[in-house]
């Protein structure tokens, strides 16, 4: 339920359980955690998903099974924020609960005008996971995390980009050809001089882990 396909060096991952609102299972996370860090050959990567919805966050039948705990979404977001290229989600619609963490365990965060953004842990009764809430306050603040994480409010996306949440929001909505173009200085460069750079804004206060 994830696509998986390379363009030279970027390495784009695609949620492509649209009939489901792209909702994460055990599987889905497992997945996409092998192939983030099994891309140790590509110089950018690209999350994405398929139709109307990044993702709903986690799927609720498979919550009944411990899912809300379980380690796989750390080791997922870990593997992101450990990628030594530029790392984009493309957020092709709205992103909720769970699926956060890898969202802002990306170097940049794109959207539709149309998408939202929302964590609603408090209503449901989940612990966020457990580096999110540090990720989420670094970008926008202490206040807004928890107007996110204990107001449970729907963010929208001119919201987020002004709380600083989103990077950009791509007016014509084709968040993927703005997602190559972002990453085309970083695949043009050598890999030393991309993880150098990076190196160099993480040790100067970004979000990376």
């Amino acid at each position: 339920m994830i696509e998986i396909s390379q363009d030279g060096p970027v390495t784009t991952l695609t949620l492509t359980r649209a009939d489901k609102a792209n909702a994460l299972t055990a599987d889905m996370l497992s997945d996409l955690a092998d192939a983030v860090a099994a891309a140790t050959e590509a110089q950018a990567l690209i999350l994405t998903g398929a139709g109307k919805v990044f993702s709903a966050g986690m799927d609720l039948e498979a919550a009944q099974s411990g899912l809300a705990t379980a380690p796989v979404w750390e080791r997922l977001s870990g593997a992101i924020a450990d990628f030594r290229g530029l790392s984009v989600a493309a957020l092709n619609g709205t992103v909720a609960g769970g699926a956060m963490g890898m969202v802002l365990a990306c170097d940049l965060r794109i959207a539709v005008p149309e998408a939202k953004v929302f964590y609603p842990v408090m209503k449901l009764g989940f612990l966020p996971q457990p580096s999110d809430p540090g990720r989420l306050a670094a970008l926008v603040g202490p206040a807004r995390a928890k107007l996110i994480l204990m107001a449970g409010q729907k963010i929208t996306a001119s919201q987020a980009l002004a709380f600083g949440l989103l990077d950009e929001v791509v007016a014509d909505g084709d968040v993927m050809a703005r997602a190559r173009s972002l990453v085309a200085d970083t695949v043009a460069a050598t890999p030393a001089h991309a993880r150098a750079i990076k190196a160099l804004c993480s040790a100067h206060g970004t979000t990376s882990r």
